[in-house]
């Protein structure tokens, strides 16, 4: 696991590539759930901005190209954290970041904990036990020649581990986050009978309005 490749080789070359493209991924998914980064939920991301992030995030993978362990871990990270990113970008990017910042923390606020912690546990702990399972059986592959082959089924499962404490941890730092804010105290809307729009009003061009008012709101 802690085999050194030297600069300009093969696998070193190769090693490269996969970060560029791994990494490529998760920043591609990122700009598009998030261009503005509202909602990174890496702090350290978040402060650093696409810029600094970019030249940051390079000079760490030619550094983990050394070791190809290491980058087959981070790239096997990298690769799932973009799937999840993706899965979700196109609700994110119609709605907006602010708009769904918004929507998901009320969703929070109206999901009972233990619901969450058990729906977050079982995720992430289905995921790492994958990771776990091909950790175990990377142990009796047969012998290989290439120091890539030789290394990347115990680094896969150690990076889709990795993948699954990082959903774990950076969900729970979210959840912290919010629950550290006071819940904000909302009125309940009032239950008056509806009034009826006469039928005038319904053949007025009002194409967008609604054709039930409240007499307490009326255009609510």
């Amino acid at each position: 696991m802690n085999d050194f490749v030297a600069f300009g080789s093969h696998n070193f070359c190769l090693m490269v590539l996969l970060l560029a493209f791994s990494r490529g991924m998760d920043f591609l998914s990122t700009w598009v759930a998030t261009p503005n980064l509202v909602l990174e939920g890496n702090p350290i991301a978040k402060k650093l901005g696409w810029r600094w992030g970019a030249a940051v995030n390079i000079a760490i993978s030619l550094g983990m190209a050394f070791w190809p362990a290491t980058a087959i871990a981070v790239s096997t990270m990298s690769v799932l954290v973009a799937a999840r990113n993706f899965q979700s970008a196109w609700l994110m990017r119609t709605m907006g970041e602010e708009r769904y910042r918004d929507w998901h923390v009320s969703r929070l606020q109206e999901t009972p904990i233990v619901l969450y912690l058990i729906c977050l546990a079982g995720n992430t702990l289905l995921t790492a036990a994958v990771g776990v399972a091909v950790m175990f059986f990377s142990q009796t592959v047969l012998p290989v020649s290439s120091l890539i082959a030789a290394v990347a089924p115990l680094s896969i499962g150690m990076g889709i581990v990795g993948y699954a404490m990082a959903v774990a941890f950076y969900s729970m730092l979210s959840v912290w986050r919010l629950r550290r804010v006071s819940p904000r105290k909302t009125q309940p809307l009032p239950t008056a009978p509806a009034i009826l729009v006469s039928t005038a009003a319904l053949k007025a061009p009002l194409a967008d309005s609604c054709a039930c008012e409240t007499g307490e709101f009326p255009g609510k």
